[in-house]
């Protein structure tokens, strides 16, 4: 009976651990996702203020001089 109680305690500090850990890795991730998403938006902007054409869809574009 000890040794199965040993067993469920080392078992159970286990799963504590691995759950800290992955707590921790969502945390990081989510950090990084949201620097990425950051990053992407201002990638955007930069792009629409340098090329404007290939970020207007093409409804939104003036026809040719020659129209």
């Amino acid at each position: 009976m000890e040794e199965r109680l040993i067993e469920m305690e080392t078992r159970y500090m286990h799963q504590e651990q691995v759950i800290t850990d992955l707590s921790e890795m969502v945390y990081r991730q989510e950090l990084a996702i949201e620097r990425l998403e950051r990053d992407v938006r201002q990638l955007k902007e930069q792009l629409s203020i340098a090329l404007p054409s290939l970020t207007r869809s093409p409804e939104d574009e003036e026809p040719p001089p020659h129209y």
